[in-house]
C-alpha cells in the first residue's frame, strides 16, 4: 500500500440518529460546546443559498487543484455522507462543479466540504444543495492524483476521521468527533434550551444585564457614579 495514493475502508461511522439530532442544532452552539477551540477556518464559506448540513465525513486528501479521488469518493459514498475534502486550500483550479454535484446528490451525499474551489457558482445556488469550498475559479482541475480516501485529514487545525459528524451553516463548518458525539450533543442542547429562554427573555423585557457590570469590576474597569 502506498501512502500517500491510496483508498482506505471507512471502519465505522456515526449512527443516523444522533446525525439527526446535531441537524437540529446551531453549528455556534456546538462549537460553544466544544470550549470554542474547533473550526475549519473563516475561508470555508457555503456555496448553496441557504440551509444547514449534517453528515457523516467521508474524508479525502488530495493534491491541490487535482479532484481524481473526489470522482473515486463521490462512487463510494453512502446516503448520508458528508465529503470532507482538504486539497491544501488552493484556489487556483476549480475542484467540483454543476455536473459533480448533480451525481453526489443522486448518490444521497448530504453535503461537501472542500478546501479548495468550485465553480458553476450559480448553478451551486440554484440547485441548493449544501457545498462548502474556500473559494469559486472557472478553471477546471487535474485529475492524476495522487490522493488518499478514509485517512485522517485536518483542514486549519480541525481534525477530521472517517466516520466523524460533519455540521455546517450559514457560520461555517464543523466537525464533531464520533467519540465525544454523545457528550457535546447533551451540552449543546442545553445551550440551545438556554439560548431560546433568554431570546424569550429579551421579548419580554426581562433580560438580566447585571452581569456585564460584574464583569467590568471584576476586572477592575472604573464606572461612572450613578
Amino acid at each position: 500500500m502506498t501512502t500517500g495514493f491510496r483508498i482506505l475502508k471507512r471502519e465505522r461511522a456515526a449512527p443516523a440518529s444522533i446525525v439527526a439530532e446535531f441537524a437540529k442544532l446551531p453549528v455556534a452552539n456546538v462549537s460553544d460546546s466544544m470550549s470554542r477551540m474547533t473550526a475549519a477556518g473563516p475561508t470555508l464559506r457555503p456555496m448553496h443559498t441557504s440551509g444547514g448540513m449534517a453528515g457523516v465525513a467521508l474524508t479525502i486528501k488530495a493534491r491541490p487543484g487535482d479532484n481524481l479521488m473526489l470522482h473515486k469518493a463521490i462512487d463510494m459514498a453512502q446516503p448520508g455522507d458528508v465529503i470532507v475534502m482538504d486539497a491544501g486550500g488552493d484556489t487556483t483550479n476549480a475542484l467540483f462543479g454543476e455536473m459533480m454535484l448533480a451525481y453526489a446528490i443522486k448518490r444521497g451525499v448530504a453535503g461537501l466540504v472542500l478546501n479548495g474551489a468550485i465553480r458553476d457558482s450559480d448553478a451551486m445556488k440554484e440547485v441548493n444543495h449544501p457545498v462548502f469550498a474556500a473559494g469559486v475559479t472557472h478553471r477546471g482541475p487535474y485529475k492524476d492524483g495522487p490522493g488518499e480516501i478514509n485517512v485522517p485529514i485536518a483542514i486549519d487545525g480541525m481534525v477530521v476521521h472517517p466516520g466523524d459528524i460533519i455540521i455546517g451553516d450559514g457560520d461555517g463548518v464543523l466537525c464533531v468527533p464520533l467519540d465525544e458525539a454523545e457528550d457535546i450533543l447533551k451540552k449543546a442542547q442545553a445551550k440551545l434550551a438556554a439560548e431560546t429562554a433568554q431570546m424569550q427573555a429579551i421579548a419580554e423585557g426581562k433580560n438580566d444585564r447585571s452581569w456585564v457590570d460584574a464583569a467590568l469590576i471584576k476586572l477592575g474597569c472604573a464606572l461612572p457614579e450613578n
